[in-house]
């Protein structure tokens, strides 16, 4: 379950960015969008869904990138480029793109991840010097790294430098034998720190506690779910394939028939145990590619459904750029209230995606503290993140909850909107073509 994650220098993002999935305080309504989690005598609370509005180029992108970013760095164990592209973010791999291109010197940029996993709170952070945008020939080092457990600092790295703190919160987790041989193993652990490798998935990994380590890497791969570009999201890899030639369509042909398809079953099909499911549309007897047959928006429901059903197994957390894309937003209203329905949602998954659709800006689907915006200043380039609950509740700006939040923000009353004016342009382009075609018949 997310409790927060944190970015500074990522592209836009050039201050400090703070995606809080905690329940503002003091707000009432919609309880049933708060999940929660007791650890030991402590509860922590967090909200379950969040949807992101903003103009075109304001950043909205750039977040979600610097959550996958950050994932993959984590996953991979080092700040090295990696060598394949796993994703159309191609930060992921070229990590010279993700420095804030107007910042005139280096700058370090900051990731940082709260979550609960296995009744723990995690934080992990990571600060790394990565040189100015563009500069792939920059000596890439670790600034700093913190790893803390149940708000409790397990180890804090400065450069080349490693402090220990509450080593008893990972001792039943422990390598065996650390206990008789603590010393020595710090004392190696200090001596062995490398520049653009990680010491959480290194030396703490192999010398402390490996099971807690994997605690957290399981997290990120399995349930923190990032899908950049929802409109190339593909078949999701998730669906088992136990046998050859076998059709899975049950689910898939119910789930696509409340969507809206009436004309045929759909699923996926296997034509070899090493293949990926491939999407069809299934008429009597016959198989048809998906693409074929069904619409541009049947398909990415397709894609998208199985990610939502091991989202809400896992009790994941999924997050998706361009939510909407193809899809009606009544079927994607019926998806958020899924996850805000306890009953279904027993797993305590999350559902974060950006939209410029105003549909969701609807108090009676959203608490105020669930809608955010981002806003990027036209002479900084510089993006910023806020709630609606930021607003307060009094004033003309306010934001009560009897409000038409959709009204409002159309109004420029929550700013994270750009007024566009294509006409004088078109004018000017036809007026042009139209002095040019005069000109040649003068000729």
């Amino acid at each position: 379950m997310l409790i927060e994650f944190r970015t500074k220098n990522y592209k836009s993002f050039n201050e400090e960015l703070t995606f809080s999935m905690v329940p503002a305080p003091k707000q009432k309504g919609i309880d049933y969008s708060i999940l929660t989690e007791k650890i030991g005598s402590k509860v922590y609370k967090a909200l379950c869904s969040s949807v992101i509005y903003g103009p075109n180029a304001s950043g909205k992108t750039n977040l979600i990138e610097a959550m996958e970013v950050f994932k993959s760095i984590v996953l991979r164990g080092n700040i090295k480029n990696a060598n394949t592209y796993l994703s159309p973010n191609i930060a992921m791999s070229k990590l010279e793109l993700i420095p804030n291109a107007k910042n005139a010197k280096s700058e370090p940029t900051l990731f940082s991840v709260k979550f609960l996993e296995n009744k723990m709170l995690f934080e992990y952070k990571l600060v790394i010097d990565l040189g100015r945008f563009l500069d792939k020939d920059h000596k890439r080092e670790i600034v700093s790294e913190q790893l803390s457990i149940n708000e409790k600092v397990v180890f804090s790295r400065n450069k080349k430098q490693v402090k220990f703190g509450e080593l008893r919160v990972v001792q039943k987790f422990g390598i065996f034998g650390f206990d008789e041989n603590k010393l020595n193993i710090i004392s190696l652990a200090k001596d062995n720190l490398q520049e653009e490798e990680l010491f959480l998935t290194t030396g703490f990994k192999i010398m402390f506690s490996s099971k807690i380590v994997n605690m957290i890497t399981s997290w990120f791969k399995d349930k923190f779910i990032i899908v950049y570009r929802a409109d190339m999201l593909e078949t999701h890899t998730d669906i088992s394939k136990p046998r050859k030639n076998i059709i899975y369509k049950d689910d898939f042909s119910e789930a696509a028939r409340i969507f809206g398809s009436s004309f045929s079953d759909v699923g996926y099909i296997v034509e070899d145990e090493e293949d990926e499911p491939t999407r069809v549309s299934i008429v009597g007897n016959r198989t048809l590619p998906a693409e074929v047959f069904e619409s541009h928006g049947t398909i990415r429901f397709m894609n998208m459904f199985p990610l939502l059903v091991s989202t809400l197994q896992k009790g994941g957390t999924l997050v998706i750029d361009e939510f909407d894309a193809s899809i009606h937003p009544m079927a994607l209203m019926n998806i958020v209230n899924v996850f805000h329905n306890d009953e279904v949602n027993m797993n305590k998954a999350q559902l974060i995606f950006n939209t410029h659709n105003p549909i969701f800006l609807n108090r009676n689907l959203f608490r105020r503290d669930e809608i955010k915006f981002v806003e990027r200043d036209e002479l900084t380039d510089n993006s910023t993140l806020y709630s609606l609950s930021d607003f307060g509740t009094s004033g003309k700006s306010g934001a009560r909850k009897q409000s038409d939040y959709m009204k409002n923000y159309f109004i420029s009353q929550y700013g994270a909107i750009k007024e566009v004016d294509f006409t004088p342009l078109f004018e000017k382009i036809l007026k042009e073509a139209e002095s040019k075609s005069y000109e040649k018949e003068d000729e």
